[in-house]
């Protein structure tokens, strides 16, 4: 260790107890308005996608309350309502346009809480409060549910609650990773880099939104200055098997697939009379499913993984539950791997046998891409394509080889206890891949996007006609403990993911 990496390690501990704080904050804040009537400055839907204003305030209050800026003007909320902050050295004698330029990526919204399952399935552990009676928590239950949990008696490094896990933490090792990188400014861990920190919103509902408004309004005509070399994502980057804290340096894409089935309603008791949207629209269902379980036109990949679908969402328009319906639609998440394309994904749906039995009986089939037409919590209303584009970074790009060394310098020799095993946090680094998906999607773009200028030395990576910065994450939180009752992070792997972050951007900048 290097004087640098020891003072990070040292303030990194010193924080935990701030970075904790401010997560259990994070994540009760919606209890202060779901149950509230929306004339009394209520919201039922707090905290979720369009819903992150009460908590992206509470951030921005936090970021100028404990330094993590130089000044209240260096945080604000962009018009979508990413809550956006910067830091840099003015005094390290390198202009701003030469700087290496490092965004912190991590989303505010979460998915549903659920807290009467918690309540009553859980009984000792809140959605918004976390745990609150050790002793009364059904803890074989618990393991059912969960990917990885640490032995019993390491429980009080948990902290539980909606969030926790996906993606909370990760906004929360941000803003102290700035804090700690301010402090140590002289000490150079700003010399050369330019860090931009996002707590995007709309992600769950609309994956990449904060990052795809940055690339439609902010960076057209932007100097280098605000141009990415490298983002961070602070997605959880644990696994059940492999183990805490990975450094994953890609994903696959994503897209939502949405089928119209139209027929003719009439009364239950005489269906002759109608054309059933919902039986037939159920075969297609049942033979996408089974194409699927066949591997009938999905692609495999080494590192990503092989291409997925199946169906996610449905509504049913119909007069009564004694009725042939109207309507049927539902929607088809499309995971896409190395190769595949939206086009060729939308005509592997059209060509489905129960699709052309279905028109050929006489009901209507619209097969189409939906559009995200919500407003953001500002209004904004971005009006993409549902459409996430997968991405990967070479395993030999300098940000990879840089994240690789930082976690050898800052992490590993902080890990009091490391396993071999399970869930629980490694010495050895390990460079892998998500699952699922994140806010990356939102970055990459056409190589003939002339917008805005990339110089060469920013490193892009060029993959087929798209192009993107140099991405990785890193961040507390097991991929298979997300979305789930019961979700939770382990403080022990916040506090070396804030370490990390606040290490990496001047070693990136010394070394590239």
């Amino acid at each position: 260790m290097n004087n640098l990496d020891q003072r990070i390690a040292e303030l990194s501990a010193e924080y935990l107890p701030l970075a904790a704080e401010i997560l259990r904050e994070v994540i009760r804040i919606p209890a202060d308005f779901v149950d509230v009537p929306v004339d009394q400055g209520g919201d039922p839907s707090c905290g979720l996608s369009n819903h992150e204003g009460p908590r992206l305030e509470y951030l921005k209050d936090k970021i100028v309350e404990i330094e993590a800026v130089r000044s209240a003007d260096d945080v604000w909320f962009d018009d979508f309502g990413n809550l956006v902050w910067t830091v840099s050295d003015p005094d390290d004698g390198i202009a701003a346009a030469d700087k290496r330029v490092v965004y912190f990526d991590g989303h505010s919204d979460t998915v549903k809480a659920l807290p009467a399952a918690w309540r009553e399935k859980l009984v000792g552990i809140d959605a918004y409060d976390g745990l609150v009676d050790e002793g009364s928590v059904d803890r074989e239950f618990l393991r059912s549910q969960l990917g990885y949990l640490p032995p019993d008696d390491e429980w009080d490094n948990l902290i539980f609650g909606r969030g926790s896990a996906d993606q909370l933490g990760g906004v929360v090792s941000q803003v102290l990773a700035t804090k700690i990188a301010l402090e140590l400014t002289s000490e150079g861990a700003l010399e050369g880099v330019i860090i931009r920190s996002y707590a995007t919103a709309c992600e769950e509902d609309n994956d990449g939104a904060g990052p795809m408004y940055l690339i439609r309004e902010v960076l057209p005509g932007a100097g280098p200055e605000l141009v990415p070399d490298v983002v961070i994502l602070t997605e959880g980057t644990g696994d059940a098997n492999k183990g805490a804290l990975g450094i994953y340096r890609g994903q696959r894409g994503r897209m939502q697939i949405e089928v119209a089935v139209t027929g003719r309603s009439c009364h239950g008791s005489m269906p002759w009379e109608g054309l059933n949207p919902l039986e037939y629209g159920g075969a297609i269902i049942s033979e996408a499913a089974r194409r699927y379980d066949e591997r009938d036109g999905f692609l495999d990949d080494p590192f990503l993984g092989h291409g997925t679908r199946t169906a996610s969402w449905s509504a049913l328009d119909t007069p009564s539950d004694c009725a042939v319906p109207d309507r049927f639609v539902f929607r088809f998440d499309r995971r896409l791997t190395v190769g595949e394309l939206p086009d060729q994904a939308v005509a592997d749906v059209e060509a489905l046998d129960a699709v052309a039995t279905a028109r050929a009986a006489g009901l209507t089939v619209d097969i189409s891409i939906p559009t995200y037409n919500e407003p953001s919590w500002r209004g904004y209303v971005l009006g993409n394509d549902q459409i996430y584009m997968g991405w990967a970074t070479p395993e030999e790009h300098q940000a990879i080889q840089t994240a690789v060394s930082v976690y050898d310098s800052v992490v590993a020799p902080n890990i009091e206890t490391p396993v071999t095993e399970g869930g629980g946090m490694r010495a050895e680094v390990r460079v892998d891949r998500w699952i699922f998906s994140t806010d990356g999607v939102g970055f990459p773009i056409r190589t003939d996007d002339d917008s805005f200028d990339v110089p060469e030395h920013k490193s892009w990576v060029q993959a087929g006609e798209y192009k993107h910065p140099a991405m990785f994450g890193i961040g507390a939180g097991c991929e298979q403990n997300t979305h789930k009752i019961g979700e939770c992070t382990d403080q022990r792997e916040l506090r070396l993911a804030i370490a990390f972050m606040s290490r990496f951007p001047s070693a990136y900048a010394a070394g590239s």
